[in-house]
C-alpha cells in the first residue's frame, strides 16, 4: 500500500511540478518570429498564475492547520522561493516580448539550461520531502548551488562580451536586463536549496 502523503507535501509537489512544467516550456519553446513571443509570454503567464493559486492554497492550509509535518515558516519559505523562480521565468518571457527578441543568444541558452536543471533538482527534492527522505535532499541542494555558481560565471562572461561586441546602446540595455534577470532566477533556485538545507538540519 502506498504511503499517505501529507497535504503540505502534496501542495509543495504541485508547486514544484508546475514550476517544472514552466521551466521545460521556457527552455523548449522555439521562438521563430514576433507573433510567437505573445504565445510564449501568455503561456508562461498562465503557468505562473496557476503557481500563485497553489501558493495561496498553502497559506490557507497553514492558517487552518493545528500541526504541520515540518515548521510552518519552512513550508512557507519553500512555497514562496519556488514561486519566485516561476515569477522570474514569467517576467523574463515578458521581457522577450517587450523587446521583440526572437533569437536567444548562447549566453541565454546556457542560463536557461542551468535553470532548467536546477528546477529538475528542486522537483526531485520535493519528492524526497514527500517520502520523508530528508537527508537525501542534500545532494539535490548541492547541485542547485553548483548551477547557481555556474550562472554567476555566465553573467560575468555575458556582460563582458556584451560591452565588447555590441555597439547599439539600446541592445546593450535590453540584453543586460535579460542576463541579470536570468541570474536572479538562479539565485531564487539557490534560495530553495538553502531552505532545503535548513529543513534537513532541523528535522533529519
Amino acid at each position: 500500500m502506498a504511503k499517505k502523503v501529507d497535504k503540505f507535501s502534496a501542495l509543495l509537489s504541485n508547486i514544484s511540478s508546475n514550476l517544472k512544467e514552466g521551466a521545460n516550456y521556457f527552455a523548449e519553446y522555439k521562438l521563430k518570429n514576433v507573433s510567437d513571443l505573445k504565445i510564449f509570454s501568455e503561456k508562461m503567464k498562465e503557468i505562473e498564475t496557476k503557481g500563485d493559486s497553489f501558493v495561496h492554497e498553502v497559506i490557507k492550509q497553514l492558517n487552518d492547520a493545528f500541526i504541520t509535518p515540518i515548521e510552518r515558516e519552512d513550508i512557507l519559505h519553500l512555497a514562496n522561493s519556488m514561486d519566485d523562480v516561476l515569477d522570474g521565468l514569467e517576467a523574463t518571457a515578458a521581457l522577450f516580448e517587450m523587446y521583440s527578441i526572437t533569437q536567444a543568444d548562447d549566453f541565454m541558452l546556457q542560463f536557461v539550461a542551468a535553470i532548467k536543471s536546477s528546477v529538475h533538482e528542486i522537483d526531485k527534492a520535493m519528492e524526497l520531502l514527500a517520502n520523508k527522505k530528508l537527508p537525501q535532499m542534500r545532494e539535490h541542494a548541492i547541485k542547485i548551488k553548483d548551477y547557481e555558481s555556474k550562472c554567476d560565471n555566465i553573467l560575468r562572461q555575458s556582460i563582458k562580451q556584451l560591452f565588447t561586441v555590441e555597439k547599439d546602446p539600446i541592445r546593450i540595455i535590453q540584453y543586460k536586463e535579460i542576463y541579470e534577470n536570468l541570474e536572479d532566477i538562479a539565485d531564487s533556485c539557490q534560495a530553495v536549496a538553502n531552505t532545503l538545507e535548513t529543513i534537513i538540519m532541523k528535522n533529519a
